[in-house]
């Protein structure tokens, strides 16, 4: 991002990406409680209200995703059911729609199959090899791109994360775990809208999206 604050405190629509991605959390009946791992020495998150609320509660993650994810399922793992249902979001996601989410929680619930919200492929997409020449173009028809939430009960998944450490794989999202285990992963349509803030152009794509979504409501 080529900021000295972490991308998830630097503010757009009048709040940081973080506080938008849990207010849109928040905002939703269904959720019982938000977990957010925090980074060690972490100077920022104490000045957030958002963090105050009684629904939310912090742990200290980890060096990597999979571990920041495994610190917070580990504390559901001893306040839960290893049976609940729980969704893993980016804090860098703050355009979550409600619908989007209700319509992953539907879906997964109605099927007993875990999922993740994702994105129909447009671009015609080309495979590379290591000079950067095209390998071959792949089937736009059969790829998508993930999204968050990602949604599936606890126990399998803490055991997925786990099982792909042991194996030396190094997962980027919690369907890439659930998947080398050997479990099902269905995808549920999500809009192009609920995007990772990533590069400083995503900036202000992130900040119009939610003036307009705010100037709506």
């Amino acid at each position: 991002m080529g900021s000295a604050t972490p991308k998830q405190y630097l503010e757009i629509a009048g709040k940081t990406i973080l506080e938008h991605s849990i207010s849109s959390l928040l905002g939703s009946g269904r959720i019982e409680q938000i977990v957010v791992a925090v980074a060690p020495q972490d100077e920022y998150a104490d000045k957030l209200t958002v963090l105050r609320d009684e629904r939310v509660v912090c742990v200290q993650g980890g060096e990597q995703r999979s571990d920041s994810v495994l610190a917070a399922l580990d504390f559901l793992r001893s306040h839960g059911d290893l049976e609940d249902w729980i969704l893993v979001h980016d804090a860098a996601r703050p355009c979550l729609a409600e619908s989007d989410l209700n319509r992953l929680i539907e879906t997964v619930v109605a099927s007993e199959i875990g999922g993740i919200l994702a994105e129909r492929m447009a671009d015609t997409v080309k495979m590379a090899a290591d000079d950067n020449r095209v390998l071959r173009t792949l089937d736009r028809n059969r790829l998508w791109r993930a999204q968050t939430p990602q949604m599936f009960r606890l126990g399998p998944l803490f055991a997925a994360i786990q099982n792909a450490g042991k194996q030396g794989v190094s997962i980027t999202d919690e369907a890439s775990a659930m998947e080398l285990a050997g479990h099902p992963v269905q995808l549920v349509e999500g809009s192009p809208g609920n995007m990772k803030v990533t590069l400083p152009a995503h900036i202000s794509l992130a900040t119009s999206y939610l003036r307009e979504v705010g100037a709506a409501q």
